[in-house]
Formats: C-alpha cells, structure tokens, sequence
C-alpha cells in the first residue's frame, strides 16, 4: 500500500484500500468531536474526523496505534 500517506484524503485512502470506517465507541451520541478508525489490510490504521469524511485521514503503523491506545487507556492524555 504504498500509495496510503499521512493527511491523504479519507475518501481517496478509502478507495484505494477499500477502508470501512468504525466510529469510535466513546464517541458521544451528539456527533461532537468523534474520531472514526479504518484497521487496513497491512496492519496500518487510519484515523479521520467523523465530521469531516473526506477531510483528511492520519495513518499509524501498528506499533504507533498501540502506543497512543495503551497511552489512552492510561490517561496520559488527561
């Protein structure tokens, strides 16, 4: 997947990967500041603002996901 880069369109990351997008389970039901993730077939994750679809999508290798979700449940992030 080497055409996948940070800050690449959601929609043009969807359809080169084919991405179905989660929105986050703490998401709150409002639609505020909600974030959505797409778990790519190389190990990748992409992250985009539930808002914004075809705004722009952060990709994290899986190591770096890990990290930022094991920073997150130990509230590293206030």
């Amino acid at each position: 997947m080497s055409d996948v880069s940070n800050g690449m369109s959601a929609r043009d990351l969807s359809r080169a990967t084919g991405a179905r997008w989660v929105k986050s389970s703490r998401s709150g039901p409002t639609g505020g500041n909600c974030v959505e993730v797409a778990f790519l077939a190389d190990g990748q994750v992409a992250v985009r603002h539930s808002r914004h679809p075809s705004g722009p999508a952060l990709v994290f290798s899986a190591p770096e996901w890990d990290a930022f979700v094991g920073g997150a449940k130990d509230g590293e992030f206030g």
